[in-house]
């Protein structure tokens, strides 16, 4: 009999090399938790990016949280639209930002009053004479009641030539609570903050700011307004 030189692989020798391989189909199987030690199944990387608001780690801390704010549209006594007005939190303090158009070019005063109402040619609160939003009564002041300036009053509003403006300011004289539901005012002049030194003197020998430029700061009328919300 001839003698062949090929020999069938032996089923002892079969067995193990198919046990491994079902071991390995196994260990890949898409229930088996990924690992990057030595000796387990790696990650599995994917291109795809991390849902939205969630890191890649995939946590779930969420990122972009807009703070706390209040917002305000101003407009003029015949009620057209002449800007608009942001109160953001930003730490300890207030982010102010307001936009306007359409008003005479130089500074003009800027505050929060006391009351949430815009109303043209209305009669001041105190029986005075008519005037364009007297409604909004007068200057918030949070605390002490002769603090100047008042804790409404904020950074002058700047026009350009073009009656457009923007500003961007920052306040801890108040809080988001404390200008809720007020008004915030334009006024037709520059404020001065009640800041006249006493050697200018005044009318009649008095040295010092006198009760209107305490009350206004001289910002004359008040040419826009918005309530806080």
């Amino acid at each position: 009999m001839v003698s062949s030189t090929t020999r069938r692989p032996s089923w002892r020798t079969v067995t193990p090399m198919l046990a491994v391989a079902v071991f390995g189909l196994a260990a890949c199987s898409s229930n088996q938790e990924s690992s990057d030690v030595q000796g387990t199944t790696p990650p599995v990387w994917t291109p795809s990016p991390a849902p939205a608001g969630q890191s890649g780690t995939g946590h779930g801390a969420q990122h972009g949280d807009s703070a706390s704010e209040l917002t305000v549209e101003l407009k003029d006594p015949a009620g057209a639209s002449v800007g608009t007005a942001n109160f953001r939190e930003d730490g300890d303090y207030l982010r102010v930002t307001v936009s306007a158009h359409g008003l005479r070019p130089g500074f003009h005063g800027l505050h929060v009053h006391q009351v949430g109402k815009c109303e043209a040619d209305s009669v001041a609160p105190t029986g005075g004479p008519a005037g364009d939003f007297l409604s909004a009564g007068g200057h918030l002041q949070v605390g002490s009641a002769n603090a100047h300036p008042a804790s409404g009053d904020l950074t002058s509003l700047e026009v350009r030539s073009d009656g457009m403006a923007e500003l961007v300011t920052t306040t801890d004289s108040v809080t988001l609570d404390d200008i809720e539901g007020k008004a915030l005012i334009i006024h037709a002049d520059a404020d001065n903050f009640g800041n006249i030194p006493g050697r200018y003197g005044r009318e009649g020998g008095a040295s010092g700011p006198d009760e209107t430029t305490l009350a206004t700061g001289d910002a004359g009328g008040r040419i826009a307004c918005g309530v806080i919300e």
